[in-house]
């Protein structure tokens, strides 16, 4: 409990005044011996000043960031709009050289009011998954999702995505979901990775659902011709599927914004997205690098170079708070 400064002189009189002891006195007061001296200290040193209640005033603080980086910070979201706080986090570090964690950036954005509610929504996902692979090209998962575009009707995303990587490496829109829709997106996944050559020992396994395109012996055969396995997630668990299905509800909290009036529109929206996500969109789940350079193995070049930002940046937060300091 906070006293005024004429409670504390009230109190220390009737100490003074009592014909106890000041331990007895300030017992029945409810006033702990320790916060009574240090007021009669202050007392006899300032008087009736010294009682007055002072607000604690943090001194510097080493690791404050400089008003020149807030605002350089606030001007750089300003460019990025479409950024959350952790991707212009890591976007800063990477591009300006000079670290800055999420935390900081919400705040500094908190306080210049440019923080607003996202446009799409955003659903948090498990922390990891059980079964996890150890490299790119060792299982793809596939998948289909459907769009409406007004007047010509529904349309179908095939896609491939490497499980290790969550790179997109083909996909394709279709007008049907029949197995040559799923080989055709095979095709175009083999030929991109390189899988198709006679030099690759191991082939992706295929991971996906048990649609029909993806149980028919048709499809079996042409995997069986090109030596891929073929893993189908248990019935009535996507979970399974649980990166595609991600990848499904990223692409669809953008794409989606608009509506399509031609297939073209949509496929020049997707392909757009696509190099987007592959290329500029930082994964937290791969440490906030992007799913390509994952698949093309510049990640951990990456993440060492973000390591020795940061600590090139707290040695120069402290060097200029000991400097002020001085």
């Amino acid at each position: 409990m906070r006293y005024p400064a004429s409670e504390k002189l009230e109190i220390i009189r009737t100490v003074e005044a009592s014909h106890l002891s000041v331990k007895k006195t300030l017992d029945m007061l409810c006033i702990p011996r320790t916060t009574f001296y240090r007021w009669y200290d202050l007392y006899l040193e300032n008087g009736l000043d010294g009682l007055a209640d002072r607000s604690p005033s943090p001194g510097l603080v080493w690791n404050r960031i400089p008003e020149t980086k807030r605002n350089d910070l606030i001007e750089f979201a300003l460019e990025h709009e479409a950024l959350t706080s952790r991707e212009l986090a890591i976007k800063y570090t990477d591009e300006r050289r000079y670290f800055v964690s999420e935390s900081s950036v919400y705040r500094i954005l908190k306080t210049a009011d440019l923080i607003t509610a996202p446009s799409h929504v955003s659903i948090k996902a498990a922390s990891e998954f059980h079964d996890k692979t150890t490299r790119i090209n060792e299982m793809w998962q596939t998948d289909f999702t459907y769009f409406k575009i007004i007047g010509w009707g529904w349309y179908y995303l095939s896609t491939i995505l490497d499980d290790y990587s969550r790179y997109i490496i083909a996909w394709k829109l279709c007008t049907t979901m029949k197995t040559g829709d799923v080989t055709d997106t095979l095709e175009m996944a083999l030929e991109a990775s390189g899988c198709d050559q006679a030099v690759v020992r191991h082939k992706p396994r295929l991971l996906s659902d048990n649609g029909s395109c993806y149980i028919s012996g048709e499809l079996a055969d042409w995997l069986g011709d090109r030596r891929m396995d073929h893993v189908r997630g248990a019935p009535f668990h996507p979970q399974t599927q649980g990166k595609i299905e991600r990848w499904h509800q990223t692409m669809k909290n953008r794409v989606l914004l608009e509506n399509y009036y031609l297939p073209g529109d949509l496929e020049r929206q997707l392909k757009a997205f696509v190099e987007y996500y592959n290329n500029k969109r930082y994964h937290e789940s791969l440490n906030n690098v992007t799913p390509a350079d994952v698949y093309f193995g510049r990640d951990k070049e990456i993440i060492r170079e973000r390591k020795k930002i940061k600590r090139n940046t707290i040695n120069q937060r402290r060097l200029q708070h000991f400097r002020k300091a001085a």
